[in-house]
Protein backbone atom coordinates (compact mmCIF):
# COMPACT_ATOMS: atom_id res chain seq x y z
CA UNK A 1 0.00 0.00 0.00
CA UNK A 2 2.96 2.36 0.51
CA UNK A 3 2.44 6.09 0.68
CA UNK A 4 -1.76 5.95 1.61
CA UNK A 5 -1.07 2.90 4.51
CA UNK A 6 1.25 5.34 6.18
CA UNK A 7 -1.51 7.92 6.02
CA UNK A 8 -3.97 5.88 7.40
CA UNK A 9 -1.81 3.98 9.99
CA UNK A 10 -0.89 7.71 10.71
CA UNK A 11 -4.52 8.49 11.05
CA UNK A 12 -5.23 5.53 12.94
CA UNK A 13 -2.06 6.06 15.38
CA UNK A 14 -3.06 9.21 16.39
CA UNK A 15 -6.65 7.95 17.07
CA UNK A 16 -5.70 5.31 19.46
CA UNK A 17 -2.55 7.17 21.12
CA UNK A 18 -4.66 10.31 21.17
CA UNK A 19 -8.68 10.71 20.51
CA UNK A 20 -9.59 7.66 22.43
CA UNK A 21 -7.64 8.51 25.63
CA UNK A 22 -8.88 11.88 25.88
CA UNK A 23 -12.26 10.92 25.15
CA UNK A 24 -12.04 8.65 28.33
CA UNK A 25 -10.68 10.68 30.50
CA UNK A 26 -12.93 13.27 29.09
CA UNK A 27 -16.47 11.09 28.94
CA UNK A 28 -15.53 7.85 30.76
CA UNK A 29 -15.44 4.20 29.57
CA UNK A 30 -16.61 4.16 25.80
CA UNK A 31 -18.22 1.11 23.90
CA UNK A 32 -17.08 -0.53 20.64
CA UNK A 33 -19.94 2.06 19.11
CA UNK A 34 -18.30 4.67 20.60
CA UNK A 35 -15.33 4.09 19.74
CA UNK A 36 -16.27 2.93 16.32
CA UNK A 37 -17.86 6.31 15.77
CA UNK A 38 -14.79 8.57 17.22
CA UNK A 39 -12.38 6.99 14.46
CA UNK A 40 -14.97 7.01 11.48
CA UNK A 41 -15.81 10.75 12.00
CA UNK A 42 -11.20 11.44 12.41
CA UNK A 43 -11.01 9.99 9.12
CA UNK A 44 -14.01 11.32 7.66
CA UNK A 45 -13.17 14.86 8.89
CA UNK A 46 -16.66 15.80 6.76
CA UNK A 47 -16.53 19.42 9.40
CA UNK A 48 -13.53 20.71 7.46
CA UNK A 49 -16.06 20.96 4.48
CA UNK A 50 -18.81 22.83 5.94
CA UNK A 51 -18.13 26.97 7.02
CA UNK A 52 -20.56 28.05 9.78
CA UNK A 53 -21.84 31.44 7.98
CA UNK A 54 -24.63 33.93 9.62
CA UNK A 55 -24.96 37.54 8.51
CA UNK A 56 -27.22 39.45 11.02
CA UNK A 57 -29.37 37.95 14.33
CA UNK A 58 -29.12 34.64 15.87
CA UNK A 59 -26.59 32.73 14.70
CA UNK A 60 -28.17 29.40 13.38
CA UNK A 61 -27.28 25.71 15.05
CA UNK A 62 -23.55 24.64 14.00
CA UNK A 63 -23.34 23.35 11.04
CA UNK A 64 -20.02 21.53 11.49
CA UNK A 65 -21.61 19.69 14.51
CA UNK A 66 -24.52 18.54 12.33
CA UNK A 67 -22.79 17.26 9.42
CA UNK A 68 -20.93 15.36 12.00
CA UNK A 69 -24.31 14.12 13.48
CA UNK A 70 -25.53 12.77 10.17
CA UNK A 71 -22.29 11.14 9.51
CA UNK A 72 -23.41 9.50 13.00
CA UNK A 73 -26.91 8.91 11.99
CA UNK A 74 -25.74 6.66 8.85
CA UNK A 75 -22.75 4.41 10.95
CA UNK A 76 -25.53 3.99 13.71
CA UNK A 77 -27.80 2.59 11.21
CA UNK A 78 -30.34 4.96 12.89
CA UNK A 79 -34.33 4.57 10.86
CA UNK A 80 -35.20 7.98 11.32
CA UNK A 81 -33.88 11.29 11.88
CA UNK A 82 -36.00 11.48 15.45
CA UNK A 83 -34.53 8.03 16.76
CA UNK A 84 -31.24 9.28 16.30
CA UNK A 85 -31.54 12.84 17.98
CA UNK A 86 -33.28 10.88 20.67
CA UNK A 87 -30.49 8.44 20.52
CA UNK A 88 -28.24 11.85 21.40
CA UNK A 89 -30.06 13.08 24.33
CA UNK A 90 -30.08 9.85 25.86
CA UNK A 91 -26.65 9.17 25.53
CA UNK A 92 -24.06 11.89 26.80
CA UNK A 93 -20.86 10.15 25.43
CA UNK A 94 -22.38 10.03 21.89
CA UNK A 95 -23.47 14.21 22.23
CA UNK A 96 -20.07 14.83 23.52
CA UNK A 97 -18.19 12.89 20.20
CA UNK A 98 -20.66 14.46 18.27
CA UNK A 99 -19.72 18.32 19.55
CA UNK A 100 -22.77 19.17 21.62
CA UNK A 101 -21.44 19.57 25.07
CA UNK A 102 -25.05 20.65 26.89
CA UNK A 103 -28.31 18.49 26.23
CA UNK A 104 -30.16 21.49 25.68
CA UNK A 105 -27.70 22.63 22.50
CA UNK A 106 -29.07 19.80 20.61
CA UNK A 107 -31.32 21.35 17.93
CA UNK A 108 -34.80 20.48 17.53
CA UNK A 109 -35.59 17.87 14.58
CA UNK A 110 -36.63 20.69 12.49
CA UNK A 111 -33.24 22.40 12.34
CA UNK A 112 -31.71 19.00 11.44
CA UNK A 113 -33.84 18.82 8.54
CA UNK A 114 -32.99 22.25 7.62
CA UNK A 115 -29.81 21.10 7.72
CA UNK A 116 -29.87 18.29 5.86
CA UNK A 117 -31.18 19.81 3.06
CA UNK A 118 -28.31 22.44 2.93
CA UNK A 119 -26.26 19.43 2.54
CA UNK A 120 -28.01 18.07 -0.13
CA UNK A 121 -27.88 21.21 -2.24
CA UNK A 122 -24.42 21.34 -1.50
CA UNK A 123 -23.46 17.97 -2.85
CA UNK A 124 -21.82 17.79 0.55
CA UNK A 125 -21.15 14.32 1.48
CA UNK A 126 -20.45 13.60 -2.50
CA UNK A 127 -17.23 16.39 -1.72
CA UNK A 128 -15.95 14.94 1.40
CA UNK A 129 -16.24 11.36 -0.38
CA UNK A 130 -14.17 12.28 -3.26
CA UNK A 131 -11.66 14.22 -1.01
CA UNK A 132 -11.58 11.32 1.53
CA UNK A 133 -10.63 9.07 -1.68
CA UNK A 134 -7.93 11.67 -2.79
CA UNK A 135 -6.40 12.17 0.64
CA UNK A 136 -5.69 8.34 1.28
CA UNK A 137 -6.02 6.29 -1.79
CA UNK A 138 -5.07 8.64 -4.95
CA UNK A 139 -1.58 7.53 -4.92
CA UNK A 140 -2.26 3.79 -4.97
CA UNK A 141 -2.62 1.47 -7.86
CA UNK A 142 -5.98 -0.77 -7.42
CA UNK A 143 -6.06 -4.33 -9.21
CA UNK A 144 -9.61 -3.83 -9.78
CA UNK A 145 -12.93 -1.54 -10.01
CA UNK A 146 -16.00 -3.20 -9.76
CA UNK A 147 -19.11 -1.97 -10.98
CA UNK A 148 -22.73 -2.74 -10.47
CA UNK A 149 -25.91 -0.84 -9.14
CA UNK A 150 -28.33 -1.38 -6.62
CA UNK A 151 -32.22 -0.80 -6.31
CA UNK A 152 -33.04 2.12 -4.06
CA UNK A 153 -36.79 1.93 -2.95
CA UNK A 154 -37.98 6.03 -1.91
CA UNK A 155 -41.48 6.50 -0.81
CA UNK A 156 -42.47 9.41 -2.97
CA UNK A 157 -44.24 8.93 -6.32
CA UNK A 158 -43.37 8.44 -9.76
CA UNK A 159 -42.75 11.24 -12.33
CA UNK A 160 -45.06 11.03 -15.35
CA UNK A 161 -43.10 10.05 -17.67
CA UNK A 162 -42.80 12.55 -20.36
CA UNK A 163 -44.42 12.26 -23.65
CA UNK A 164 -42.26 10.86 -26.46
CA UNK A 165 -41.35 13.95 -29.10
CA UNK A 166 -42.93 13.42 -32.41
CA UNK A 167 -40.53 11.88 -34.97
CA UNK A 168 -40.28 13.58 -38.24
CA UNK A 169 -41.86 11.36 -41.06
CA UNK A 170 -39.49 10.05 -43.16
CA UNK A 171 -39.64 9.51 -47.51
CA UNK A 172 -39.67 5.74 -47.29
CA UNK A 173 -36.90 3.99 -50.18
CA UNK A 174 -33.62 5.49 -50.86
CA UNK A 175 -32.53 8.65 -49.70
CA UNK A 176 -32.19 11.01 -53.34
CA UNK A 177 -28.76 11.47 -54.46
CA UNK A 178 -26.86 13.26 -52.77
CA UNK A 179 -28.58 13.24 -49.50
CA UNK A 180 -26.79 11.32 -46.82
CA UNK A 181 -29.30 10.08 -43.60
CA UNK A 182 -26.77 10.26 -41.00
CA UNK A 183 -28.43 8.52 -37.36
CA UNK A 184 -28.61 10.36 -34.33
CA UNK A 185 -26.01 9.14 -31.60
CA UNK A 186 -26.90 7.14 -28.96
CA UNK A 187 -26.65 8.62 -25.56
CA UNK A 188 -23.64 5.83 -24.79
CA UNK A 189 -22.18 7.32 -28.55
CA UNK A 190 -22.35 10.38 -26.94
CA UNK A 191 -20.71 9.82 -23.90
CA UNK A 192 -17.87 8.94 -25.60
CA UNK A 193 -17.06 12.37 -27.13
CA UNK A 194 -18.40 14.68 -24.09
CA UNK A 195 -17.18 15.72 -20.17
CA UNK A 196 -17.98 13.83 -17.23
CA UNK A 197 -20.00 16.91 -15.89
CA UNK A 198 -21.76 17.10 -19.18
CA UNK A 199 -22.43 12.95 -19.27
CA UNK A 200 -24.06 13.17 -15.91
CA UNK A 201 -26.21 16.02 -16.80
CA UNK A 202 -27.69 13.76 -19.22
CA UNK A 203 -28.81 11.13 -16.75
CA UNK A 204 -32.24 11.24 -15.79
CA UNK A 205 -32.93 11.55 -11.69
CA UNK A 206 -36.75 11.62 -11.54
CA UNK A 207 -38.22 9.27 -8.89
CA UNK A 208 -39.79 6.27 -11.15
CA UNK A 209 -40.82 2.34 -11.83
CA UNK A 210 -37.54 0.06 -11.93
CA UNK A 211 -37.29 -3.63 -12.94
CA UNK A 212 -34.51 -5.76 -12.68
CA UNK A 213 -33.27 -9.57 -12.47
CA UNK A 214 -32.40 -10.69 -9.50
CA UNK A 215 -29.30 -12.73 -8.40
CA UNK A 216 -32.40 -15.81 -8.66
CA UNK A 217 -32.87 -14.90 -12.24
CA UNK A 218 -36.80 -13.34 -11.08
CA UNK A 219 -37.46 -10.01 -12.34
CA UNK A 220 -38.42 -7.69 -9.47
CA UNK A 221 -40.11 -4.09 -9.82
CA UNK A 222 -39.31 -1.23 -7.02
CA UNK A 223 -40.41 2.34 -7.05
CA UNK A 224 -37.77 4.73 -6.66
CA UNK A 225 -34.06 5.49 -8.24
CA UNK A 226 -30.91 3.29 -8.72
CA UNK A 227 -27.77 3.76 -7.25
CA UNK A 228 -24.49 3.00 -9.03
CA UNK A 229 -21.29 2.29 -7.88
CA UNK A 230 -17.97 1.69 -8.86
CA UNK A 231 -15.73 -0.51 -5.62
CA UNK A 232 -12.67 -0.79 -5.80
CA UNK A 233 -10.49 -3.59 -3.88
CA UNK A 234 -10.94 -3.77 -0.21
CA UNK A 235 -14.17 -2.93 -0.77
CA UNK A 236 -13.80 0.64 -0.67
CA UNK A 237 -16.26 2.90 -2.80
CA UNK A 238 -15.09 4.82 -5.15
CA UNK A 239 -17.82 6.93 -7.12
CA UNK A 240 -21.60 6.54 -7.13
CA UNK A 241 -24.31 7.89 -9.21
CA UNK A 242 -28.13 7.89 -8.83
CA UNK A 243 -30.32 7.91 -11.34
CA UNK A 244 -33.72 6.69 -12.24
CA UNK A 245 -34.63 3.57 -11.36
CA UNK A 246 -35.65 2.60 -15.24
CA UNK A 247 -32.35 3.77 -16.40
CA UNK A 248 -30.55 0.98 -17.82
CA UNK A 249 -27.17 0.13 -16.19
CA UNK A 250 -25.05 0.16 -19.08
CA UNK A 251 -26.12 3.85 -19.76
CA UNK A 252 -24.41 5.80 -16.32
CA UNK A 253 -21.37 2.99 -17.58
CA UNK A 254 -19.20 5.34 -18.87
CA UNK A 255 -19.73 8.00 -16.65
CA UNK A 256 -19.05 6.36 -13.49
CA UNK A 257 -15.91 4.97 -15.11
CA UNK A 258 -14.28 8.42 -15.96
CA UNK A 259 -15.69 9.75 -12.38
CA UNK A 260 -13.76 6.91 -10.93
CA UNK A 261 -10.62 7.45 -12.93
CA UNK A 262 -10.08 10.85 -12.08
CA UNK A 263 -9.81 9.70 -8.90
CA UNK A 264 -7.67 6.47 -8.49
CA UNK A 265 -5.40 4.41 -10.89
CA UNK A 266 -6.35 1.03 -11.40
CA UNK A 267 -5.72 -1.80 -14.03
CA UNK A 268 -8.98 -3.82 -14.57
CA UNK A 269 -12.58 -3.06 -14.69
CA UNK A 270 -15.43 -5.89 -14.19
CA UNK A 271 -18.77 -5.33 -14.97
CA UNK A 272 -21.98 -7.98 -15.76
CA UNK A 273 -23.31 -8.41 -18.54
CA UNK A 274 -25.64 -5.86 -18.21
CA UNK A 275 -22.84 -3.16 -19.73
CA UNK A 276 -21.30 -5.61 -22.33
CA UNK A 277 -21.58 -3.09 -25.07
CA UNK A 278 -18.59 -2.64 -27.38
CA UNK A 279 -18.80 1.17 -27.08
CA UNK A 280 -18.51 0.38 -22.98
CA UNK A 281 -15.36 -1.78 -23.61
CA UNK A 282 -13.28 1.02 -25.78
CA UNK A 283 -14.23 3.74 -23.27
CA UNK A 284 -12.06 1.33 -20.76
CA UNK A 285 -9.02 0.79 -23.50
CA UNK A 286 -9.01 3.69 -24.18
CA UNK A 287 -7.87 4.54 -20.17
CA UNK A 288 -5.56 1.78 -20.53
CA UNK A 289 -7.88 -0.18 -18.63
CA UNK A 290 -8.35 -3.87 -19.00
CA UNK A 291 -12.55 -4.14 -19.27
CA UNK A 292 -13.68 -7.78 -18.45
CA UNK A 293 -17.39 -7.90 -18.99
CA UNK A 294 -19.38 -11.08 -18.77
CA UNK A 295 -21.04 -11.83 -22.01
CA UNK A 296 -24.19 -10.75 -22.83
CA UNK A 297 -25.91 -13.85 -25.05
CA UNK A 298 -27.85 -12.53 -28.04
CA UNK A 299 -29.39 -14.09 -30.61
CA UNK A 300 -28.46 -17.19 -29.41
CA UNK A 301 -24.83 -16.66 -29.33
CA UNK A 302 -23.14 -18.18 -26.81
CA UNK A 303 -19.62 -16.50 -25.82
CA UNK A 304 -17.45 -17.25 -22.28
CA UNK A 305 -14.90 -15.29 -20.76
CA UNK A 306 -11.16 -16.81 -20.98
CA UNK A 307 -10.03 -18.75 -18.29
CA UNK A 308 -7.27 -16.11 -17.06
CA UNK A 309 -10.37 -13.15 -17.11
CA UNK A 310 -13.07 -15.46 -15.31
CA UNK A 311 -10.85 -15.92 -12.23
CA UNK A 312 -10.44 -12.10 -12.03
CA UNK A 313 -14.27 -11.71 -12.76
CA UNK A 314 -14.85 -14.13 -9.13
CA UNK A 315 -13.53 -10.47 -7.44
CA UNK A 316 -16.63 -8.29 -8.67
CA UNK A 317 -18.34 -9.71 -5.70
CA UNK A 318 -16.77 -6.61 -3.99
CA UNK A 319 -19.28 -4.42 -5.29
CA UNK A 320 -22.09 -6.71 -4.15
CA UNK A 321 -20.61 -7.28 -0.26
CA UNK A 322 -20.71 -2.71 -0.32
CA UNK A 323 -24.35 -3.01 -1.94
CA UNK A 324 -25.55 -5.23 0.82
CA UNK A 325 -23.42 -3.28 3.69
CA UNK A 326 -24.79 -0.04 2.63
CA UNK A 327 -28.49 -1.56 3.08
CA UNK A 328 -28.30 -3.54 6.11
CA UNK A 329 -25.30 -1.44 8.42
CA UNK A 330 -25.31 2.42 6.76
CA UNK A 331 -28.89 3.30 6.35
CA UNK A 332 -29.15 2.15 2.71
CA UNK A 333 -32.56 0.62 3.41
CA UNK A 334 -33.75 3.82 5.48
CA UNK A 335 -34.52 6.58 2.76
CA UNK A 336 -37.22 8.82 4.40
CA UNK A 337 -36.73 11.96 2.11
CA UNK A 338 -37.79 12.63 -1.11
CA UNK A 339 -36.50 13.94 -4.65
CA UNK A 340 -32.64 12.72 -6.18
CA UNK A 341 -31.00 15.72 -4.25
CA UNK A 342 -32.11 14.32 -0.89
CA UNK A 343 -31.66 10.95 -1.69
CA UNK A 344 -28.01 10.76 -2.57
CA UNK A 345 -26.99 13.10 0.09
CA UNK A 346 -28.50 10.45 2.43
CA UNK A 347 -26.80 7.03 0.84
CA UNK A 348 -23.66 9.29 0.99
CA UNK A 349 -23.36 10.04 4.27
CA UNK A 350 -23.90 5.89 4.38
CA UNK A 351 -21.13 5.43 1.83
CA UNK A 352 -18.72 7.96 4.01
CA UNK A 353 -19.25 5.88 7.24
CA UNK A 354 -18.71 2.70 5.10
CA UNK A 355 -15.68 3.81 3.52
CA UNK A 356 -14.23 5.09 6.64
CA UNK A 357 -15.11 1.76 7.92
CA UNK A 358 -13.17 -0.22 5.94
CA UNK A 359 -10.24 1.93 5.23
CA UNK A 360 -9.81 1.24 8.59
CA UNK A 361 -10.33 -2.40 8.34
CA UNK A 362 -7.29 -2.45 6.24
CA UNK A 363 -4.77 -1.52 8.67
CA UNK A 364 -6.44 -3.75 11.66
Amino acid sequence: MGVEMHIISTIWYGIQSSLFPFLEEELGPLTEFHRKLAATLEVVRVEDWILNEYWFGHPPADRKVLGRAFVGKAAYNAPTTRAFRDQILSDPVLRRICGWEKRNKVPSEATFSRAFTEFAEKRLPEVVQKALIGRTLSGHLFGHISQDSTEIEAREKSAAMPKPEPRLKRRRGRPPKGEERIPEPTRIERQMTITVEAMVAELPTACDRGTKRNSKGHMESWNGYKLHIDVADGQIPISCLLTSASLHDSQASIPLTAMTYQRVTSLYELKDSAYDCQHIAAYSRNLGHVPIIDPNSRGGETRELEPVHKARFRERTTVERVNSRLKDEFGGRMIRVRGALKVMAHLMFGILALTADQLLRMIL
